[in-house]
């Protein structure tokens, strides 16, 4: 007797998520991997300086810039880019290494890195969260009490031609509520996850 449950896989899926800078991006993928069985958040690789309370790997690999160029020359990198004056990047080994044990890998990127990632990775999965309005973003942003004021100054001027990369994304959420956007974002991989051609492969003799 045909078990048709022996057709139908739990497949990786290389999940990208962005957004203009402090629309909330880390405590939504924190939250995601936390609510997916075989999540894994991909650490990136940047040479911004380490804030208080940080730690080397564990939310970002710290590079200097010599460091940071070697191992983009190498072809260590699936995408790099400069944002805010600052260098980052997703170290290739790790991701291939999570995609090859059929996890589900998500990455937290800026736009220019998202369009990178599209290019090399058209099977991946990318979207694009969207702050409820330009207030609500300079209020998160000064909050968080991470920056300078000129920094700050940078991610709003920023911010525009961030959110227009927006149209390049398959999937757009608004994080107007933490908790309905963690459950959006679930949503998706659940739907990509069952799509036919991720994950169903019948047996040829029992077609």
């Amino acid at each position: 007797m045909t078990h048709y449950a022996d057709w139908v896989t739990e497949p990786p899926l290389l999940f990208v998520v962005s957004g203009p800078s402090g629309v909330g991006k880390t405590s939504l993928c924190c939250r995601l991997v936390d609510e997916l069985d075989d999540g894994v958040y991909s650490i990136s690789a940047t040479t911004r300086p380490m804030r208080p309370g940080e730690t080397q790997g564990g939310e970002y690999f710290f590079k200097t810039e010599e460091e940071f160029e070697a191992l983009k020359d190498s072809g260590g990198l699936i995408e790099s880019a400069r944002v805010h004056e600052n260098q980052y990047g997703t170290p290739r080994a790790f991701v291939e290494q999570q995609l090859a044990a059929g996890r589900v890998v998500v990455l937290n990127i800026d736009v220019q890195g998202g369009v990178q990632v599209m290019e090399n990775f058209p099977d991946g999965v990318f979207v694009f969260i969207l702050p409820p309005s330009g207030a609500a973003l300079v209020d998160r942003i000064s909050k968080r009490g991470e920056d300078t004021d000129e920094a700050v100054k940078i991610r709003m001027r920023n911010a525009p031609g961030e959110i227009a990369f927006a149209d390049k994304y398959q999937y757009v959420v608004l994080n107007d509520d933490l908790e309905e956007c963690v459950n959006r974002l679930e949503a998706i991989v659940i739907a990509e996850r069952s799509r036919r051609r991720r994950c169903y492969r019948p047996e040829p003799e029992d077609v």
